[in-house]
């Protein structure tokens, strides 16, 4: 609070009911962060762990390149992006990326009213698992999904200058009635589920991007987990992960959109992503060697 960094000098009573008062509110903010802790996600989700986002850098200045460890080769089936920039395709990932999903059984109320209270938008779902319950019926759960801010301005932007893929890791059952409710527009040309994705040595629930383009140059996977684009490391555009407690948070239309416009605009999208990011330094600091990925 302002008044708190002012020099004033308090008589002793005054200062002791700020102590008091700063006192009840560390206790409550420790209360709240025990419940977000708390929180499990849906279990129909990617069993993926969570990851602490990249750095995030400022875009190079086209005269000035720094100088790359890793060469990234162009081969002749892609001297397209020589000759002319085709359309920018976005693989966007789904869970912590657009949206973060709860089970609605295990959701706290309080911080159900303080997303909402924030103006973050919600809706509960109905999902058919493909576990069965003991009478043999399907078994159906529900779960709370809020959706990141700026998400609809976010795929409308996006539906201008690239076609868009859903590639989620989550289960059909729950992913596919979701994405119903945020693509009211169909704006996704293709959307994939978990039995699309690959296990590798290294990881399971790996995205291979060369099952939608032949062309790495102009292909990019947004995601928050870095290791889903282990495959194509310098395709790869790791996200901050987004949880109900982010109600203000502008990664979609203040980070990612202006990104994605800008390599829409680039004939190969991977120099510039790799000069951002040095994914393939980060996968080889976690033990994964050069030999796991192409380039």
């Amino acid at each position: 609070m302002a008044e708190l960094t002012q020099t004033e000098v308090y008589p002793p009573r005054s200062l002791q009911v700020w102590r008091t008062f700063l006192n009840w509110l560390a206790f409550f903010f420790q209360i709240f962060l025990q419940i977000l802790r708390a929180l499990g996600h849906h279990p129909l989700l990617s069993s993926s762990p969570s990851f602490k986002p990249l750095p995030v850098v400022e875009l190079p200045d086209h005269d000035s390149a720094a100088p790359s460890t890793v060469e990234i080769a162009t081969s002749n089936a892609v001297s397209d992006c020589d000759e002319r920039c085709e359309r920018l395709t976005v693989v966007l990932d789904l869970d912590e990326t657009l949206v973060c999903a709860y089970e609605t059984s295990s959701l706290p109320a309080v911080v159900l009213n303080q997303a909402t209270e924030a103006g973050l938008k919600w809706f509960e779902l109905e999902c058919v698992s493909s576990d069965k319950e003991s009478e043999g019926n399907p078994k159906v759960s529900y779960v709370t999904v809020f959706e990141r801010p700026g998400l609809h301005e976010f795929l409308k932007g996006l539906g201008e200058f690239a076609d868009l893929v859903l590639f989620t890791a989550g289960l059909e059952g729950y992913a596919r009635p979701l994405v119903d409710r945020i693509d009211t527009e169909d704006r996704f040309s293709l959307r994939l589920y978990r039995p699309s994705t690959i296990s590798t040595e290294y990881r399971e629930h790996v995205k291979d991007l060369s099952c939608l383009s032949k062309n790495p140059c102009r292909i990019v996977l947004v995601d928050n987990n870095p290791f889903s684009f282990l495959l194509q490391p310098v395709n790869g555009i790791p996200c901050i992960p987004f949880t109900a407690g982010q109600p203000h948070d502008t990664q979609l239309l203040d980070v990612l959109l202006p990104l994605l416009k800008h390599l829409s605009q680039q004939k190969d999208v991977r120099p510039v992503l790799y000069e951002r990011y040095r994914m393939p330094e980060w996968f080889q600091k976690q033990g994964i060697p050069s030999s796991a990925w192409s380039l």
